[in-house]
This record gives C-alpha cells, structure tokens and sequence, in this order.
C-alpha cells in the first residue's frame, strides 16, 4: 500500500509521522518528498484494512491536510516511464554507474547478447562494448559527451556517450554514471534519408511573413502540380531555385529527379551536351551520354538564367517544347521526353524579344505559368526571420551555440537596401558567426558594402544626347509601374499624366501585357 499525505511546510512534521510507524510496529519500504512538499509512504504486504486505524492519527499531527491512498510514488512512476522509453528504442541502449557498471539496459541489448538482464546487471560495459576505454572516460574530471565508433557483437555502431551528473550541496554536479545509445550503419542511413525526406508541404521552409512573398508563395502552390511550364522572375539571389525546387516537390512528379543546368555557366557547345547528350562515336567516345533531358525523364528540369542560353539552343529547346522529343548531339534517333520544364531569369525577357534577343516562340511557350520572387528590399518583414533561419543553419555546420542578434543589429538588417538580396544575407552572417567570439551579432559584426537610397541612373561618361537618356529613364520607370499599374488610367492617375498621354508612351515604349510580367 502507498499513502500520499498533504501537508504544510513545518520542521519535523516528516519524524512525527514515522514516530506514529515505529509506534504500530509499520514497516516502512519507502519514503519520498516531492518539490510540493507532499509525502509519499510505501508499506510492504499490507491491507488498508490493516491500517485505516491509523489513518485519524496522521490526520490529527499539527500541519497535515490529507491523507490518502495512492497507486504509485513518483519515484517509481519515474523509473518506470524511463524504463519503457528505453524498451521501445529499437537501438541497443545501456545505462552505467560511475564505474562503468551495467544498471540498465533494453531488450534489444539483451536478445543481442543472449543474456537475462539479470545476468547483465552490475557486469562492466566494457565486456561488451569495445573500442573506447570507459574507466578513463568516467574517471576524467569534467567527462563531456562524445560520440564514438565503437564495436558491439563484432557489428560497428556509432555510439553517443552522455554523462549523468546530479547537483550536490555546493551547486556543482556529480557524476552518478552515463547512458550509451548505439546507433547502426544502416539505423544512421534510415534516419538520414528520412531527414531529406520533404514534408507534406514542401514550400514550409519558404520564409514568407511578407505580404508580397505570401501572395508568390501562395501562388507557386497553386500552379505547382500543374504540368506546364513555369517561368520564375527576379533579381539575382532571390531564391528563384528555391522556390522551383519547392513547386517540384509539390507536385506529382516529387518522387522523380530535379535536375538544374545553368545556361549562362557553360559555353554553347557544351552546355548542348548537357543538354542533350551525344551518341556513340561522337567526340571519339565509344559509348554515349544521355542529358539532362533523358535523366530528368518523369521528373523536372530547371533552365537557370534561360535568358542566357544562346538563339542556337532557343531554337532546339523550342522543339522539345513542340514535339515533345529531341536528338542526341551527333545522332539521327529522335528521344522522347517527359519533362516539367521550370526557367528562371533575372532580366526582362520581354524587353530581350522586343530587342531581338529571345526567341519570341519560345518566350511565349515558357511563359504559360508565372511567377516573381520579389526582392529581399521588398519583404522587410522576412528578413530577421530569414536572419535567424541562417544563424541556425551556419551554427550547425561551425559546430557552435547559435548567436542572438543586437537590437542595433536587427534595425540595420531592417534598413539595409540589400540589392545581392537572400543570398547576401546568408553569406553576410556567415562571415559573422565565423569571426564571432561572443555569442551576441551586432551591427559591427555585418560587413557590407555602403549602400545609400540615391541611385545614380547616368554614368558620367555616357555617350549620346540627354533626350536619349531621359527617354530611356522614363522606359525603365514605366516598365516598372506598369504591373502595379495596368491599365492606362491607373498609371495616368500614378503620374499625374492624361490617359492619352500615358497610352501614347506605352505604345511608343512597346510595353503591354505581352511583353511585360503582370
């Protein structure tokens, strides 16, 4: 039988009630005091019945609330929720003294050696465990944890080592002994893969506090398991390949390959080869090489900087698009192909078809579903929490507790134009946390080049007339406008203008829906 008795904080209230116990002749098994106060007893091989006679003489000592039975002490409930935590671990997982000696251990440690726990009990672990000397380690003066590739049953195991310590009187720790968890080749390669694997919302790890970023990203999850091609728009560093990224893992080709070419990376004849591969005998190679094309078959194919890629290969590209197949470089053979094509480019691809510059077919092939990953200047409101998501990250990798930022700090990150955007950031606190001594990153600790609002438009040895400079001043502006602004009256009522005088400059500037992304 157990009693749970409630009491008030006095001194001796605890000896009066074993004066009671000795008293009746009780023996007492157990006793324990939580951090309420409460007093849990645990009496051996005895009936209520047997001691309900005692119960009016404990409730009458001066400070005693109640009394009643109780199913288990808190110690016990702890041993026991410890116990079947350890059970259902499916890795072998020991607990030791301060020597080293078994106190507990799970079934898997135990059906692995063959052996009851209670042979295992007070055994030493290095009987078991080999590779790493434990007397030493325990016997050290401060034993931190460690992880180490030891040996169990001639398998190899990674194995992380936690001291257990508990506070003495002069609030400093003893060592009471430690716990082992052993972790497989093959348990380590399970958990790894399940760490890629990608959630069920895939764009979670898209930071969008921002209205703006909110409205891309809620987007991107509508067209994302759509099968047409996706053109993503902004400025270098955005994270156009992020958000790609992300649309393919939410769509029904998520368990296919995602491959990148970055078209303005490679010369043209090579980023064909990528591209498309060659056949047998090409380039005097025995064998031939499939492309990105054939290896992304099922799967999606990023085009980086599709702006970039050069009129020869628009026009094989344009193809696939049509025919759904292409050649190999040096082949006769079409290839079929099954292919989610995703193209990002950080320039104006309807000002390069109006220059003669992008194939307008293919633009208008590529150009079926949009979207604009806006500047970081843009999403002012992602950036501390992007700040915090890097911080993170870079401690991680550098093996250090993540730093906190300074207040100054947050307002300059606030403040900063960011014209490298997310990119700049996260090397920006990279190069931070790995010069920090403190664990605090303040404004100092940022070093980035001077930005200021003004922006210069002319470059002082510019060549042509000053109409010139102007006109193409006002294109810039008006391009700009005209997606917040897209009918003539609106952008007139923008510009203090007439409807007609707007309506004239969009013509004369060739800008309309067609060649601008709304």
């Amino acid at each position: 039988m157990r009693l749970e008795i409630s009491c008030q904080d006095r001194l001796g209230i605890t000896q009066d009630v074993l004066d009671i116990l000795v008293t009746h002749n009780i023996d007492l098994r157990g006793i324990e005091i939580d951090e309420a106060g409460k007093i849990f007893l645990n009496f051996p091989n005895i009936e209520f019945e047997d001691f309900q006679h005692i119960m009016p003489k404990l409730r009458r000592i001066e400070g005693i609330e109640d009394v009643k039975t109780t199913l288990f002490m808190p110690g016990e409930r702890e041993r026991n929720q410890l116990s079947a935590i350890v059970q259902t671990l499916p890795d072998p997982v020991f607990s030791v003294d301060n020597k080293g000696r078994l106190l507990l251990c799970n079934d898997t440690v135990a059906s692995g050696l063959e052996m009851t726990f209670a042979e295992l009990l007070h055994t030493d672990i290095s009987e078991y465990v080999k590779g790493f000397n434990f007397s030493r380690w325990l016997e050290s003066k401060a034993p931190a944890p460690k992880s180490i590739k030891v040996k169990f049953i001639q398998q190899d195991f990674v194995a992380d080592i936690l001291p257990i310590t508990v506070p003495d009187a002069a609030e400093s720790s003893i060592l009471a002994g430690a716990v082992i968890m052993l972790k497989s080749e093959v348990r380590l390669g399970q958990q790894i893969t399940v760490f890629h694997q990608h959630g069920t919302d895939s764009f979670e790890k898209l930071i969008s506090e921002s209205p703006v970023m909110q409205q891309t990203v809620g987007e991107a999850k509508r067209i994302a398991d759509l099968d047409a091609p996706i053109l993503i728009f902004g400025e270098t560093g955005t994270g156009k390949e992020m958000l790609a990224r992300a649309c393919h893992q939410s769509s029904r080709r998520a368990d296919k390959a995602f491959l990148a070419l970055n078209c303005g990376a490679l010369p043209d004849n090579v980023a064909e080869t990528e591209l498309f591969g060659y056949a047998a005998g090409t380039f005097n190679q025995t064998e031939g090489k499939a492309g990105l094309l054939e290896q992304a078959a099922g799967g999606t194919l990023l085009l980086d900087e599709i702006a970039d890629m050069s009129v020869h290969l628009q026009g094989k590209l344009l193809r696939v698009l049509e025919d759904g197949e292409f050649r190999r470089v040096g082949d006769v053979n079409p290839v079929a192909v099954d292919v989610r094509f995703v193209c990002t480019t950080c320039q104006d691809l309807g000002q390069l078809v109006e220059e003669n510059k992008f194939r307008k077919e293919l633009y208008y092939r590529l150009n079926v579903l949009s979207l604009v990953v806006p500047a970081l200047r843009d999403r002012r409101n992602d950036v501390v929490p992007l700040a915090e998501s890097f911080i993170l990250q870079h401690s991680i990798k550098l093996g250090r507790r993540p730093a906190k930022l300074s207040k100054s700090c947050v307002e300059f990150l606030q403040h900063y134009p960011w014209p490298g955007n997310v990119r700049q950031l996260q090397n920006a606190l990279f190069r931070a946390l790995s010069l920090l001594d403190g664990n605090e990153i303040t404004k100092e600790d940022i070093q980035l080049p001077s930005c200021t609002p003004s922006m210069t438009y002319v470059d002082e040895n510019f060549e042509g007339t000053l109409d010139e400079e102007v006109k193409k001043f006002e294109r810039e502006l008006l391009r700009k406008l005209y997606p917040s602004y897209p009918s003539t009256r609106q952008l007139a009522r923008k510009l203090g203008l007439s409807h007609t005088a707007i309506a004239n400059k969009l013509r004369e500037y060739g800008i309309n829906k067609a060649t601008v992304k709304l």
